[in-house]
């Protein structure tokens, strides 16, 4: 097949699921990542296959090194090969570093880093030539908000995996680059926010709105495609946020 392959993790909603959608209006067969909801999942395949797009739905924890391979497998058994990949599977709990609860670090570490870290070390080995890695970092690296500090921590460590990454793979022509958010408009961000807190933090870039989810997939898909020259970058979509 000459048809650019993309496994796309946490693809069955919000970012993610705007990154499969752009990717396969782009073109490319997409594999949807996802952790547990099948409905999710199903309704992701289905709005691809209905603009005319190849799509499969994969069931896979990101942070089991077995279920990670298997996805792989399965994109490269269905599609033959795998071009692209988009880490956009993660998880946020906000707290202040007095008071967090470790479990609940662990967790998000269990599933930002090591998910991220087990995600590309098999894209390391299986994307083929021309391809792309793209990982998920946060504008909260930089704009240092209280009560994000154990989530930045996180995708501080994304950063350098990307970066590192990037350099590893020298020869192969495969980009590696991570997009870093700022407030978007997803479950995840908006979760327990109240208006007040979600209006002020649309106002802190001079666009004065929250980032949507189609404007972090316009990234992933310029980095997926034409941004060859773009390597080992984090990528700040925020708006001008920081």
């Amino acid at each position: 097949m000459n048809t650019r392959v993309a496994i796309v993790t946490g693809g069955s909603r919000g970012i993610g699921r705007a990154a499969a959608e752009r990717l396969a209006s782009d073109g490319l067969a997409v594999v949807i990542a996802y952790a547990g909801n099948d409905a999710e999942a199903a309704a992701a395949v289905e709005a691809i296959e209905a603009k005319g797009g190849a799509a499969l739905a994969v069931k896979a924890d990101v942070a089991d090194e077995n279920a990670v391979a298997d996805l792989f497998d399965r994109a490269e058994a269905e599609f033959g090969g795998v071009d692209v990949v988009v880490n956009a599977a993660g998880i946020m709990v906000l707290g202040t570093i007095a008071d967090f609860d470790l479990d609940a670090l662990d967790r998000m570490h269990r599933v930002n880093v090591r998910g991220t870290f087990v995600v590309a070390q098999q894209a390391a080995r299986r994307v083929r030539r021309g391809g792309a890695i793209v990982n998920f970092s946060t504008s909260v690296t930089k704009l240092a908000l209280p009560t994000y500090a154990p989530y930045a921590a996180t995708k501080g460590a994304v950063d350098a995996v990307s970066l590192i990454l990037a350099k590893e793979l020298r020869g192969r022509d495969i980009t590696v680059n991570a997009v870093a958010p700022g407030p978007t408009a997803t479950a995840l961000f908006l979760d327990g926010k109240d208006v007040a807190t979600v209006d002020r933090m649309s106002k802190m870039n001079p666009m004065e709105r929250l980032g949507t989810p189609d404007d972090i997939a316009e990234v992933v898909s310029f980095l997926a495609g034409p941004a060859r020259w773009i390597n080992g970058q984090t990528l700040y979509a925020n708006g001008g946020a920081a």
